[in-house]
């Protein structure tokens, strides 16, 4: 199966008010191992970058002034991650602008799922680790995961942690996926007859005379101090003999 991990760097929060995509990193996976295959772009904005942005990731509109525009890379950017599996931190914010920058190109782009499915790792790290805090640093702390490299965010040095925080929270999923015909088929045999090996026979070992006075002193005293309630007493009373009806 192949998936990409995904990242965006934006000029601002909100793409409904017409902040833009200004870098997109890719880091590909293939059977769940990183392939070393990666897409990476800076992106120029046509338009300012938000101060409180800026400072997350560092990016200033003068060092995107000769980056090409997002319809200059789509087609690449489309080609790559198509028939993937998008894997995101939070993908719904990620999704939001890539779906605005295919909007602006005209309805023929459609949206993002068009092209690949998306599996958001929020999502997944709120269903494994509820009510704790699943941002991907708190994520790289919980899985013991270096990110001390990470002062500013990038688009791919975020995607490449985030690949190792999701082999991480999935580790064992993909297991069998290496599993060669030839092993499997040892496997089962082995498994086969150690199933028709003959068992021996459970030991039983039964209570002995002190053993057993040792039980039934314990049971008269938690009889006489349940006023003759002890359901071990009426365990081993032998059965009423039903009426005769005569």
């Amino acid at each position: 199966m192949r998936q990409v991990i995904l990242d965006t760097e934006t000029t601002g929060l909100d793409a409904a008010r017409g902040h833009r995509l200004i870098e997109v990193g890719c880091v590909e996976l293939l059977s769940r191992r990183v392939s070393g295959s990666h897409f990476h772009r800076y992106i120029h904005p046509d338009r300012d970058i938000d101060a409180g942005a800026q400072a997350v990731h560092g990016i200033s509109i003068e060092f995107l002034a000769d980056k090409p525009r997002f319809a200059e890379i789509v087609d690449e950017f489309l080609a790559y991650i198509r028939g993937a599996e998008l894997i995101i931190h939070n993908a719904a914010f990620d999704v939001g602008f890539l779906d605005a920058e295919l909007a602006r190109l005209g309805p023929q782009y459609g949206r993002i799922t068009d092209y690949c499915t998306v599996l958001d790792t929020l999502l997944l790290a709120r269903e494994q680790y509820p009510g704790q805090r699943n941002s991907l640093d708190a994520l790289c702390k919980r899985l013991d995961i270096d990110n001390s490299h990470r002062q500013l965010h990038g688009a791919l040095l975020d995607a490449e942690i985030l690949a190792d925080v999701y082999l991480a929270m999935t580790a064992g999923q993909g297991a069998l996926d290496f599993v060669t015909e030839a092993a499997a088929t040892d496997t089962t045999s082995a498994v086969t007859a150690f199933a028709r090996h003959a068992r021996p026979a459970v030991r039983v070992r039964l209570a002995d005379a002190t053993e057993q006075a040792a039980h039934d002193a314990r049971v008269a005293a938690i009889d006489k101090a349940s006023k003759g309630n002890a359901v071990w007493r009426r365990l081993d009373a032998p059965p009423v003999p039903e009426a005769v009806v005569a």
